[in-house]
């Protein structure tokens, strides 16, 4: 391969173009969402977006970092072990903080705000699992249990501080995750339309036990939301409050938007305009077109995250790309699902848009390994290519 050719060459602007205009959209709108809030305590308007910006700089300079990591760096197991070892300290560590809406999970910091160390536990479960199987290809077929059973045990240990958090919405993407890379890692097929029957079963199982016997071991705002997901307008002025004003905001917006920062919901009706309810508040400023292209920009970065990781021939390469993709597409639908009623509201933030410095950090590092992924695999590519025609000038 020439000499002359760095690596800033690769860059995979497709994937660089759509995660800045996201960025810059979401600081816009921590400030609409935030704003009226602030002043209404006396603070700087913009307090909760240059926090935000403060976020979006440190992950500028993770992403620089991952992408100028050789890729081999990026597979060492003697880095993702200490990585979830120092993630589930943190996790530990959130139960001596306050509760945050009747739940721990957030580390208050002074003057930074919360950190909360679940969202860097989605990405280093993709890490975790992707450079596990990825060494155990040549065993996965026929040994699929044993090879799978050491990684399933180590995931019980935050799944359970999570139940006791309580944090279900983030458990559950960090489930459908792990099923997610187990199906993309090479295994019989059997074992798909298995994971099929027995999810589909084990959904309405599930529902059926929390509408049920759930009140005697669920929190009491956990039931609730289950009941306001029915009818959330037999709740107006209680537990349903918002989710109906969620459904005035999107009703609001129409097709052009009431224009950027004249929301009414955010004006004290929706509590949690700048995290949950981010992207309702997009619909009510800026209209359902700018909504539609905003998901556009999106999928179509998604769309070339998972495009990366099928032409991957490196199976940790394919992996990580897969399973980074799936953690955009399930947050995006467990959040828009949650404010239109289609699911129960979980409290899951909408990528990159939302209000969330651990959001933001999380959702860029992913970005950083998929760009040092692309740029590893266009150099392997360029590589073979260059062998190829002196073999073939031979």
């Amino acid at each position: 391969m020439p000499n002359k050719i760095k690596k800033r060459h690769f860059l995979d602007w497709g994937i660089l173009v759509p995660y800045l205009i996201l960025t810059i959209l979401g600081l816009m709108m921590v400030y609409s969402t935030t704003s009226y809030v602030m002043i209404e305590q006396g603070k700087n308007p913009a307090h909760q977006a240059l926090l935000q910006f403060a976020f979006w700089l440190v992950s500028l300079l993770f992403i620089f970092i991952i992408y100028r990591l050789k890729a081999q760096v990026l597979r060492s197991r003697t880095l993702i072990f200490p990585t979830l070892a120092f993630i589930l300290a943190l996790m530990l560590l959130a139960f001596f903080f306050e509760p945050v809406n009747n739940a721990y999970g957030w580390i208050q910091l002074p003057g930074i705000g919360t950190i909360q160390p679940v969202e860097f536990l989605k990405f280093a479960a993709i890490w975790y699992f992707s450079v596990t199987l990825a060494n155990r290809q040549s065993t996965i077929q026929s040994d699929f249990i044993d090879s799978i059973k050491r990684m399933l045990i180590i995931m019980v240990i935050p799944m359970v501080m999570l139940f006791f958090y309580p944090d279900f919405g983030n458990a559950a993407i960090i489930f459908l995750l792990v099923g997610v890379m187990l199906l993309a890692s090479g295994i019989n097929y059997i074992y798909t339309f298995l994971t099929l029957i027995f999810g589909v079963a084990g959904s309405v199982i599930g529902v059926s036990i929390v509408n049920t016997v759930g009140k005697l071991f669920l929190p009491t705002h956990v039931i609730s939301r289950f009941a306001v997901f029915r009818n959330p307008f037999l709740y107006e002025y209680d537990e349903g409050h918002q989710l109906v004003h969620g459904y005035y905001a999107l009703f609001n917006g129409g097709l052009f938007g009431r224009g950027l920062g004249n929301s009414i919901q955010k004006k004290g009706f929706l509590q949690f305009a700048h995290t949950d309810y981010a992207f309702a508040i997009v619909v009510e400023e800026l209209g359902l077109i700018v909504a539609i292209l905003i998901l556009g920009v999106l999928f179509y970065m998604v769309a070339r995250i998972f495009l990366v990781g099928i032409r991957s021939k490196d199976p940790f390469n394919s992996l990580m790309c897969i399973g980074i993709g799936s953690l955009f597409l399930i947050s995006v639908f467990v959040n828009l699902g949650g404010i239109t009623g289609i699911i129960p509201l979980t409290g899951i933030t909408f990528p990159f848009i939302s209000q969330g410095g651990s959001s933001l950090l999380m959702f860029s590092i992913s970005i950083g390994f998929v760009l040092n992924i692309s740029a590893d695999e266009k150099k392997q590519s360029l590589a073979t290519a260059v062998v190829a025609n002196r073999e073939a000038e031979k």
